[in-house]
């Protein structure tokens, strides 16, 4: 385990279609960028030392959540899950080795796993919270990776500092999944507001950098 950390820096990695959406209406995401955007993906998994993403993105894709870069090996950071009802199954491929499992129940073992519970916001793990039990453990900085509500709660709290926006040149339509769930804003003052650092093509893909505005 590091030394527990007193800063951390929360980036939230988007990939979307050109309307912002993740996935179409039966759930179907892979790929929606390509593989230069993937690529890059992995680079930034690599920058950081944690990749955390909710359980709804566990059941949908079962991802590895680790960083590979081809030639080269990488320290992989630790792979985090928020769950709030320990939804995870045994066999999921995150649910191996170290992977941290967060949630707002009871803990009970998952895979080899481990499973912490923490501070809870309207019934989920409290983002505060969540940023809390990582600091402890050192982490000091985070990838948020998925999906849609995760994304909003870390938005709705203010606690994202940067995004990771890579677009690709497709459109899904309303009826696709949002990349970011309802913030629940009652006046446009109330945005999160973001300055864009910089837009380029990854690919075929359009990949642009934010920092927060605070």
């Amino acid at each position: 385990m590091r030394p527990a950390s007193t800063t951390m820096t929360v980036t939230l990695k988007l990939a979307t279609s050109l309307d912002g959406r993740i996935a179409t209406a039966s759930g179907e995401s892979k790929w929606i960028t390509g593989e230069a955007a993937r690529l890059q993906g992995h680079r930034l998994r690599a920058a950081h030392d944690a990749i955390l993403v909710g359980v709804e993105t566990v059941l949908a894709d079962d991802p590895e959540l680790t960083a590979r870069l081809p030639g080269r090996p990488v320290d992989q950071p630790l792979r985090v899950v928020l769950d709030s009802r320990l939804r995870t199954p045994p066999t999921a491929r995150v649910a191996g080795g170290d992977a941290l499992i967060l949630t707002a129940s009871e803990p009970v073992p998952i895979g080899s796993a481990t499973v912490e519970r923490v501070e809870a916001l309207d019934g989920r793990p409290a983002p505060a919270a969540v940023l809390a039990a990582l600091r402890s453990k050192g982490v000091a900085s985070v990838l948020i990776e998925g999906g849609g509500q995760v994304a909003a709660s870390f938005l709705r709290a203010g606690l994202v500092d940067r995004i990771e926006w890579f677009r690709a040149p497709v459109l899904l339509g309303g009826d696709g999944r949002p990349c970011v769930a309802a913030l629940a804003l009652a006046n446009l003052a109330d945005a999160p507001k973001f300055r864009r650092l910089s837009a380029e093509p990854v690919g075929d893909d359009l990949w642009e950098r934010y920092d927060a505005l605070r």
